[in-house]
């Protein structure tokens, strides 16, 4: 479904609840953070799976305590993009950007 919705994007809305419960309910760290990273790099701009993707590295950032370098960068630049340009990038991924912060003490 994650994979769909980067090629329709008429599946977003699924893709989203699909990705929100995989963040909050899946125990595999690897697999969270490999769905959230490439949904926030390959999402069409616009899309708000990118803001989701943001905020999903937050709640994996806050069950697992850690996050790849690679997701870090993402967390920082979607929260980065959402407030140049909410209409890019939504604000859900500020919340997220949040959480990784406050959650990983890195900061």
């Amino acid at each position: 479904m994650l994979e769909r919705a980067l090629l329709d994007r008429s599946a977003e809305g699924e893709a989203a609840s699909v990705m929100v419960g995989t963040a909050l309910n899946d125990d595999d760290a690897e697999f969270v953070e490999h769905w959230c990273v490439q949904i926030g790099t390959r999402a069409a701009p616009g899309s708000p799976l990118l803001g989701l993707a943001g905020l999903c590295l937050g709640h994996a950032a806050r069950r697992f305590g850690r996050l790849s370098d690679e997701a870090l960068a993402l967390a920082e630049a979607l929260a980065a993009r959402a407030e140049a340009d909410p209409t890019d990038v939504d604000g859900r991924a500020l919340d997220g950007y949040d959480d990784v912060r406050s959650f990983l003490h890195r900061w």
